[in-house]
């Protein structure tokens, strides 16, 4: 099946070079032409990855990956890749602290662009992929869960309605088949891996 890449990008021409480029490669291809309509397209078209200019009326792409990653986290794990003409350094780190996988200065090198993404959705299918292998209960999911949000064996206990010592047992055994030594590890290994929502 052909992945889909959504490009939002508020020049028409550039996005319809974008798409001619890579649907020629073997992708699906839709297009969006502001942050709003990038918006509505990702929880409509769930797309495999995005392709996202920063400077755009409406909603600008540093704004459109901050309101995905807040109000939906089963987006987490989707590849988010900054096009931009902006190259200087502040704008990069505030594209990577937001949690943009990439940053592709234009004018667009589309091989190196499509060796990124390339490699992007191979890192999400291994990730899903060791996800499906690693089977972990209700409750250790729970606990997991709970964990990661900051909670304590104790407060978990009270909050799930049952003792500490059962939370710490479902914790334990979390951390054995995620192959991980701490609650820590465990929560963010379960977090990447889209075992549980932070």
């Amino acid at each position: 099946m052909r992945k889909k890449i959504l490009c939002v990008e508020d020049d028409l021409e550039t996005a319809s070079l974008i798409a001619e480029e890579f649907e020629e490669r073997g992708y699906e291809m839709a297009l969006a032409h502001d942050g709003q309509a990038g918006f509505s397209a990702v929880l409509k078209l769930e797309p495999d990855i995005v392709l996202c200019d920063v400077s755009m009326p409406v909603m600008g792409g540093f704004e459109l990956l901050e309101r995905l990653t807040e109000l939906t986290p089963r987006f987490a794990s989707m590849p988010f890749i900054f096009l931009t003409a902006l190259g200087d350094r502040d704008h990069q780190l505030k594209g990577r602290r937001l949690g943009a996988d990439d940053y592709v200065v234009k004018p667009i090198d589309f091989d190196i662009l499509d060796t990124i993404i390339t490699g992007r959705l191979a890192k999400v299918a291994r990730t899903e992929t060791w996800s499906r292998q690693i089977a972990l209960g209700d409750r250790e999911i729970k606990c997991l869960t709970w964990a990661a949000r900051g909670k304590t064996s104790t407060e978990i206990a009270q909050i799930i309605g049952t003792s500490k010592r059962n939370v710490d047992f479902h914790i334990e055994t979390a951390c054995r088949k995620l192959n991980v030594a701490t609650r820590v590890q465990a929560a963010v290994k379960a977090v990447s891996g889209g075992l549980i929502e932070p």
